[in-house]
């Protein structure tokens, strides 16, 4: 197979894991984020906010590590989420313990131990790793009660903290530095990206093979998002129902398809801002929104087996279109299309609806999928690193100057105030996605129809189907006005 897990998951990997576990709402994710330094995972007064397992690279007090927030370990019978995602959320935080080098047992301080607490101690003494007792929101010292009962589950180590605060970190990072005594440094130190790349193919390929591609998997819920995750890491990492809205966090994995390294993040589905219940779900749409922006190259996940009249609806639109507004390579996924009863219809109707509803990216690549039955992955993947090839290219000055002379030829631009707009020059600025400055007369007033003329003439010269085009127009200072002016 061509996939290949890297460090990015829990496992397969060469760092020490610290796995925080505990009940849920006792500040997991709080102390998560406090450790990466940045937020991270989604935080929120409500039981069962995190799902699945979130894992960063963390340098803490010179220490280098692997962190995973695992999911809240409901006491059973307890809280109100289906027995299916509460038994994922066990697998996932069972999972972590089993690779962790260190635990983290948080407690909340203030509620003291309850009974299900003094179970999970339990289990964790049937576990290889060192556990550290973390006695969470103990800020003003409100939390006497539950340090004394964090004593009572007989594992030692009991550190009074405060994740929102950031106190007890000192005795934290003493109590920790006895397990983790290694420093891996940075995974990588990628350069910036050189604006003055060559043109030439193979030198963009060679450069593209030392970067990390972000590649964002979205979609509408229940749209078999991280089926298709899981599928592609050959490994259960996402937590699956069918049951919308499972997944809440953005969670991210690196791996490598060809050669090529890859961070592949899911993301929560985005329904109508409408039709969105609860602030959690308003959290997790902010983050696979923000996740986004961040990508290189989205794939949209559909459901293809739903009927033909509400495939690519008003929400699948708006999901591409903002995906192609920030600049970013687009993908469309048909997933179910072993359920699809008349394949060739369905592929011809969302085509000619792409092309009506989405002209500003034509020629979007739709790749027909099942990811319960693992079925055609390379051609997902294929496209995804074709799309990423054009979003990096790069065309020489003069190329373009010859074909822009040729285009405005072919199809003048406007006459404005009786005077014909002149585009003069362009050059190519940026990759990612390819962006030109023309220099012409009149920039102001260049009508968005001849604009609309210019990309779609591109996209078919160069051969750039979907890919976001962008241009400046700039006009040249006369410098004749400035002397007017001077007099």
């Amino acid at each position: 197979m061509p996939f290949v897990k890297t460090s990015g998951d829990i496992t397969h990997s060469d760092k020490p894991l610290v796995a925080i576990v505990g009940r849920p709402n006792v500040g997991k994710s709080t102390l998560f984020n406090r450790l990466v330094g940045r937020r991270v995972a989604l935080v929120y007064d409500q039981p069962g906010v995190t799902r699945d397992c979130k894992v960063a690279d963390v340098t803490f007090a010179g220490m280098s590590f692997k962190l995973t927030d695992t999911p809240g370990l409901f006491d059973p019978g307890e809280g109100d989420q289906p027995a299916v995602v509460t038994e994922g959320m066990r697998r996932q935080a069972m999972r972590a313990l089993s690779e962790a080098t260190v635990v983290l047992f948080v407690i909340d301080g203030r509620l003291g131990c309850t009974p299900y607490d003094h179970d999970l101690a339990n289990l964790l003494r049937q576990q290889k790793a060192p556990v550290l007792v973390l006695v969470n929101k103990c800020e003003g010292n409100k939390a006497d009660a539950g340090i004394s009962d964090a004593h009572s589950l007989g594992l030692g180590n009991v550190i009074a903290i405060s994740a929102e605060h950031g106190e007890g970190l000192g005795d934290f990072e003493e109590a920790l530095s006895t397990h983790i005594t290694v420093d891996y440094g940075n995974d990588e130190d990628e350069d910036d990206w050189d604006s003055d790349v060559s043109n030439n193919e193979d030198e963009v390929h060679a450069r593209l093979s030392n970067r990390t591609l972000k590649l964002a998997i979205i979609g509408r819920p229940n749209v078999g998002k991280s089926t298709l995750v899981n599928a592609l890491l050959e490994e259960d990492a996402q937590l699956t129902a069918d049951y919308p809205g499972v997944t809440r966090d953005s969670i991210a994995f690196k791996w490598i398809y060809k050669g090529r390294k890859i961070e592949l993040v899911d993301t929560a589905g985005i329904r109508r801002k409408s039709k969105v219940d609860g602030a959690v779900e308003k959290l997790a749409i902010f983050d696979a929104e923000r996740t986004m922006k961040f990508a290189e190259i989205a794939v949209l996940v559909i459901d293809a087996s739903i009927p033909m009249d509400e495939l690519i609806e008003k929400q699948d639109l708006m999901l591409a279109s903002n995906v192609l507004e920030e600049g970013r390579g687009l993908i469309i996924a048909l997933n179910k299309w072993d359920c699809v009863k008349h394949p060739d219809a369905v592929l011809k109707h969302i085509h000619e609806q792409l092309e009506i509803q989405l002209t500003q990216a034509r020629g979007l690549v739709c790749v027909p999928l099942s990811a319960l039955n693992n079925q055609n992955f390379k051609d997902l993947m294929d496209s995804v690193i074709a799309m990423e090839k054009l979003w990096n290219m790069r065309i020489s000055t003069a190329k373009l100057n010859e074909w822009l002379q040729f285009t405005t030829d072919t199809h003048p631009a406007p006459i404005v105030s009786g005077h014909r707009i002149r585009l003069k020059y362009m050059t190519q600025i940026k990759s990612r996605p390819p962006t030109f400055r023309v220099f012409c007369t009149k920039a102001a007033d260049l009508p968005d129809s001849y604009v609309r003329y210019l990309t779609n003439a591109m996209r078919r010269d160069f051969k750039l189907p979907a890919v976001p085009i962008r241009f400046q127009f700039k006009s040249q200072k006369n410098p004749y006005e400035d002397s007017k002016k001077k007099n």
